[in-house]
């Protein structure tokens, strides 16, 4: 259940990225950063889906987890250096927040259910 909401939550985040990158004009390297980092949260975790075993599954949430972080960071420094407004930045950054506590808490009970095997 959590699983398919994260892909869900990923997918639509993907997406308002993609739509956001469109807009900003004159900065290709912050948009190209940010969109490889805002799609491939989804990316990684849709390729945990298919892990080869639970430690491949959690190393793959944790990529996805890490990406999320620098998503943050790049919309912070658009934010900051008035490339896209702080409304835009601010419902991102919460769209973003609440992948990133999902995806704390699977990687963190992954971690957990591995241990009792």
């Amino acid at each position: 259940m959590a699983e398919n909401k994260l892909a869900d939550m990923s997918t639509n985040f993907a997406i308002q990225i993609l739509k956001l990158t469109d807009t900003i004009k004159g900065h290709y390297s912050l948009s190209n950063q940010l969109e490889r980092s805002g799609t491939g949260i989804g990316a990684n975790i849709r390729e945990a889906k298919y892990a080869h075993s639970r430690p491949d599954f959690i190393a793959k949430l944790q990529i996805a987890l890490k990406e999320c972080y620098e998503t943050e960071y790049w919309i912070e420094i658009a934010q900051k250096s008035d490339i896209i407004s702080a409304d835009i930045a601010k419902d991102i950054l919460h769209d973003c927040g609440s992948i990133r506590r999902l995806l704390i808490s699977s990687v963190n009970t992954s971690k957990e259910n591995a241990k009792r095997i």
